[in-house]
């Protein structure tokens, strides 16, 4: 299974993941792990994705999309894979939606976690974090928001949303979740 997981800061998504992954056997891409792993191999595109985050700026979107590219082609990502932070814009949807078209392996599906911001409000700011202060936090809901609306409504056009009430206990979300992957897949 190919799958893009997509979710405010705050919804659960990477306690959702860490459980997707393992009961789906998936490789988890997660965008700030890959670009630190290319930068640590020292690959060429690490190299230029260093040049960028040392200096505090973010990455381009195509040297971004050459990571996603090099880390889809090694075996672990054969079985499926669940992309996390990536994504963000619709220039890499695009940009994605191409790579896996030439490879002859399209996405499967698009998960969303719906959290009301309400909720997102209160959980991030119980999290106790230094930078989870209200300004930040509405700054990093309004960001995500502007950023990945778009986003909805390009693979929502594609047929590929897929969303689920990110409500009520990990183990009920992680069941939803399920239901609705498991219908994906037969």
């Amino acid at each position: 299974m190919r799958m893009v997981f997509i979710g405010p800061p705050g919804a659960g998504k990477g306690t959702q993941a860490e459980r997707l992954i393992e009961k789906y056997k998936l490789a988890h891409l997660s965008t700030g792990d890959m670009l630190r792993a290319a930068r640590d191999a020292k690959t060429e595109v690490g190299k230029k994705a260093d040049e960028y985050m040392s200096s505090g700026q973010l990455v381009p979107d195509e040297i971004i999309v050459a990571i996603i590219a090099e880390r889809l082609a090694q075996p672990d990502c054969e079985g499926g894979y669940l992309l996390d932070g990536f994504p963000r814009t619709i220039a890499q949807a695009e940009a994605l939606d191409q790579m896996l078209a030439e490879k002859k392996t399209p996405l499967d599906v698009v998960l969303e976690l719906q959290v009301p911001e309400d909720e997102l409000f209160t959980r991030l700011a119980g999290r106790g974090r230094a930078d989870d202060t209200p300004e930040v936090i509405r700054q990093r809901l309004v960001a995500y928001r502007e950023q990945t609306r778009p986003l909805l409504e390009y693979y929502g056009k594609k047929g590929l949303l897929k969303s689920i009430d990110g409500l009520g206990t990990i183990e009920e979300i992680f069941e939803r979740t399920v239901i609705v992957l498991d219908e994906v897949a037969s």
